[in-house]
């Protein structure tokens, strides 16, 4: 029998390895699809670090809420649009955009910019953006993760094309954009703030 609880745990695991965050890091997160992958990241901080959450309404912030209660750790959570962060200049070290429910996919192009530049001043010189966004599956994995989606989210699985976010992040500011990897439905795009 397939476990969906299992597939989730990997899925979370998958994001949390793919970041990198380390002991100490300071990590904002902008919007949450998931709880458990954002618990699972924000548990690579420890005591020393701090993880923030930043996310559009309500029901994102008891998504947040689930995945940290989940995986026993602390996170900070604010509400407010992707296109003005509450957060200072230059305060953290890495920075992930959870795309996977469409955020940043479905903006206006003029929101996007407005988001990756708050984005990328609230990342200090030489820190990290992560973009967390999810990929089209073909055959059976593709049923199988719309079935996911709606079992483990109150979101639609989403279908089309697939957003690139590289050329947003590379056009407002940052460097050195790559696609890290691909896999299980999700694509993992990084990219550095200039020093």
């Amino acid at each position: 029998m397939f476990n969906f609880l299992s597939r989730s745990a990997d899925a979370a695991t998958l994001a949390a390895g793919m970041v990198g965050v380390k002991m100490g890091d300071r990590i904002v997160q902008i919007g949450c699809a998931h709880g458990g992958r954002l618990g699972a990241i924000a548990a690579g901080v420890g005591l020393s670090g701090r993880a923030v959450a930043i996310v559009p309404d309500e029901a994102s912030a008891a998504r947040v809420n689930k995945g940290a209660a989940q995986a026993g750790v602390l996170v900070e959570i604010e509400t407010a649009p992707p296109t003005r962060l509450p957060a200072d200049a230059d305060a953290f070290d890495v920075a992930i955009v959870d795309d996977t429910g469409g955020l940043f996919a479905t903006m206006r192009a003029e929101d996007r910019v407005a988001t990756v530049r708050e984005v990328l001043r609230i990342l200090r010189p030489g820190g990290r953006v992560m973009v967390i966004a999810a990929t089209a599956r073909g055959g059976a994995g593709a049923l199988l993760t719309r079935a996911l989606a709606v079992l483990m989210t109150d979101l639609p699985a989403r279908s089309g094309p697939r957003f690139d976010p590289g050329p947003s992040l590379q056009a407002d500011g940052f460097r050195s954009v790559r696609t890290l990897a691909e896999r299980d439905g999700l694509l993992f795009v990084e990219a550095i703030k200039p020093r």
